[in-house]
């Protein structure tokens, strides 16, 4: 038999190891070794058992035959990763630069194994004509336990472990003696771990209105006539979008495939689950962070043996193993959660792009304020570009009113609740309407400082300042460092020291002096730690047992509550001006989400908008809800400042424990770069720079920025950067992360 050899990435990640090595495929393991099959190896001079993924497989050995060693086994309860998703991690190492074990790593399913879970149950192997018998020969034993359990098995023949143990009282010692009197048998069998919850079917199918069914009945003949398409949905918020992906999804399983639903926050899980399940039943599943390894693994394997139809997930969703996948929908298609901030910094619009093309499936993005990249691109024609223009309830858009805070302060309200918005919660309080508070910053101040010599408090692992909240605590939102808030400056010692700025929980804090009989929840990150903590809190305010939520960007994406009619939006100004060239397009994209909260029901809504600037183009266009006129202007600005999607931009990222070797590193670097690429004049470098955090967990950072016009003259940058020397001859190591068209700045 001809001898066959494997090529097997090793799981370490680490820049050495980044490589294949070849090892001989025992016979036994011929018909069981393929492409993406996780293996166990021999690896290194101690021969130390490791796991490694297959990426290719050949018949000419590398080197001596003698010298290769063999794969000693399938990896125990390992899903295989198919050819398609190896071929897609190879994309993603050259299109987005890292290692290819991170590339692998990030689109396996599962990182580890874990054991299944088991459940008993307790089985008559007796025959039933018996029964009575055995019930007389244990009255007169006075066997108690055995004729309670030999009668409940009279009526059914299966009862679970737990039933028997616990309501039944049995003992482990009566169920090893009744088995062994060959009366009852105990059967093991593997279950998985429940993740969803079992929500009522959708009793009446909504009726589509014409411009919801115009979009079906095109993608419909699309898939009949074998056409693929990647669609832009565009759609004003309440506009039906929802519906639509149902429908579309439905065409795909008619034919025998599978779909994959991306959602950017976790605080959409409870929802759209429950919209969907409503129409897929238990064929619908959800992948997030919030499930236990256990949890991930079931539902990835349920999804690889195709017990499941539909997955529900943010980004990692993606990587699902389907093997009929047919249908990729991205919800919210502009949110920036999509991009990774980890190697490989992928985005999953742009991934999602590449997988329905390996797989022959079609992908549909959806947005009620698209992304700038993906409009222009429908404009172009590379992507098919569908249009709703009215709300799927006919009802109207909520009226907006933009309040000019510079105003407030010269009429003398110190509040962050503005005259007009304090008048609009009593009224809605006062007929029992629900109102959604949205601010873009958790936490109860911003920063806290001293007034008498300045000093503001800072981590001492990171270049930022710490954020103050309500348990007089102050916090690192980046490395966690935590101190009590002192009563006296550090510095000067002066009790004039206190927090400045605004956060949800302030907000929450004023709103209920203002209100005191108004029932509140809060939602942000600090009150969704725990497991389901989403849920409850959506589900208490969609059951009425709040009047008002306060909270960050998870309130104001895509959630459907009928009863909100007054949404106020505290400080349009946070996104406006950070240090971003998205910061326009992102202020947009957060006050048009959040204005289209209002007014989905039968009662006319109301938009509040606080802004220090209210002639910013951004902010006049979010409160009309008017996408076009934001693009235009928009897309004007890319194109003079040459930043995507005029533009392409990498950024490379240069960290190191050394400050003093890294600005070494960093400026040999650039001009490595310029020498080497002088004769592009397309070609555009800044930097390096120090970035706006120069320090993070005692990591010094700083940036290079390159601009091309065409991407994959950046690719080949990157290709260049990747075989540089960047530490030298010294012991101190620098490393390169690669950032193409960053979602956030540095």
């Amino acid at each position: 038999m001809l001898k066959k050899y494997a090529d097997i990435i090793i799981d370490i990640s680490h820049e050495d190891v980044d490589r294949t090595f070849q090892y001989s495929i025992p016979d036994r393991l011929l018909d069981l070794i393929t492409i993406g099959s996780m293996v166990q190896i021999p690896f290194g001079r101690g021969n130390h058992i490791r796991t490694g993924y297959v990426i290719g497989i050949s018949d000419i050995p590398c080197f001596a035959p003698d010298k290769i060693k063999e794969i000693l086994d399938m990896a125990e309860d390992g899903i295989t990763v198919s050819g398609r998703l190896i071929a897609l991690a190879a994309w993603m190492k050259e299109h987005y630069g890292s290692t290819m074990i991170n590339a692998l790593k990030t689109v396996m399913p599962v990182k580890k194994t874990v054991k299944a879970v088991a459940r008993k149950d307790v089985i008559l192997k007796a025959d039933k004509i018996r029964i009575p018998e055995l019930a007389e020969a244990y009255k007169k034993k006075n066997a108690k336990a055995k004729l309670r359990l030999i009668s409940e098995l009279a009526d059914t023949e299966k009862l679970p472990m737990d039933i028997v143990t616990a309501k039944l009282n049995i003992s482990s010692q009566t169920l090893k003696a009744m088995e062994s009197e060959g009366v009852i048998s105990i059967e093991t069998r593997s279950v998985y771990r429940a993740v969803t919850r079992k929500y009522g079917g959708n009793e009446d199918e909504i009726v589509l209105n014409q411009e919801q069914q115009c979009i079906v009945d095109d993608f419909q003949k699309d898939i009949t006539e074998g056409i693929r398409h990647t669609y832009l949905l565009h759609g004003i918020t309440g506009s039906g979008k929802t519906e639509i992906y149902v429908r579309a999804i439905k065409t795909v399983i008619e034919q025998g495939k599978q779909a994959i639903v991306l959602i950017p926050e976790i605080a959409l899980t409870y929802q759209t689950v429950k919209y969907f399940t409503g129409y897929f039943g238990d064929r619908v599943t959800i992948l997030n962070s919030k499930l236990s390894s256990g949890e991930k693994y079931d539902q990835m394997l349920r999804a690889k043996n195709g017990e499941v139809d539909v997955v529900i997930g943010p980004r990692s969703a993606l990587f699902t193993p389907f093997s009929r996948l047919g249908l990729i929908i991205i919800d919210e298609e502009h949110e920036s959660s999509y991009k990774s901030d980890y190697p490989p910094k992928y985005h999953a619009r742009e991934v999602a792009v590449k997988r329905a093309e390996l797989e022959g499936a079609s992908l549909i993005l959806g947005s009620a304020t698209p992304s700038v990249e993906s409009y222009r691109k429908a404009l172009s024609g590379e992507y098919k570009l569908w249009q709703l223009h009215k709300r799927a309830r006919n009802n109207p858009l909520a009226e907006c009113s933009i309040v000019d805070m510079r105003q407030e302060l010269r009429l003398g309200n110190r509040s962050v609740i503005s005259y007009e918005l304090a008048q609009d919660i009593s009224e809605r309080l006062d007929r029992h309407e629900q109102i959604m508070l949205f601010i873009n910053k958790r936490g109860f101040n911003s920063f806290v400082s001293c007034r008498s010599c300045g000093e503001v408090l800072r981590c001492p692992h990171c270049d930022v300042s710490l954020t103050k909240h309500n348990n007089k605590m102050l916090i690192c939102h980046y490395c966690g460092y935590t101190i009590s808030e002192p009563d006296a400056c550090p510095s000067c010692s002066s009790k004039l020291i206190g927090g400045y700025g605004t956060g949800t929980q302030k907000v929450e804090e004023e709103i209920n002096k203002l209100f005191p009989g108004a029932r509140t929840l809060r939602m942000d990150k600090d009150t969704t730690t725990k497991k389901h903590s989403h849920e409850t809190i959506l589900a208490a305010f969609g059951n009425g047992d709040a009047d008002i939520l306060i909270g960050t960007q998870m309130i104001v994406k895509g959630h459907d509550f009928p009863k909100v009619t007054l949404v106020g939006i505290v400080l349009a100004d946070l996104t406006l001006f950070a240090n971003d060239y998205r910061a326009g397009e992102r202020t947009f994209d957060l006050l048009t989400q959040a204005a289209g909260r209002a007014g989905r029901g039968e009662l006319p809504g109301k938009v509040v908008i606080q802004t220090y600037q209210p002639d910013n183009y951004a902010i006049v266009s979010a409160a009309k809800q008017d996408y076009k006129s934001f693009y235009a202007c928009e897309q004007s600005y890319r194109s003079l400042m040459k930043y995507p999607p005029e533009y392409h931009m990498m950024v490379l990222l240069l960290v190191s424990q050394s400050e003093e070797l890294l600005d070494e590193t960093a400026d040999r670097l650039m001009q490595e770069i310029q020498c080497r690429f002088s004769a592009d004049h397309a070609l555009r470098l800044v930097g390096p720079s120090v970035p706006e955090i120069s320090k993070i967990k005692d990591i010094f950072r700083r940036v290079l920025y390159i601009k091309h016009s065409r991407y994959h003259k950046l690719v080949e940058i990157k290709d260049y950067i990747e075989l540089y020397d960047v530490s030298g001859k010294t012991d101190d190591m620098v490393h390169i992360q690669f950032d193409f068209n960053p979602i956030n700045m540095y």
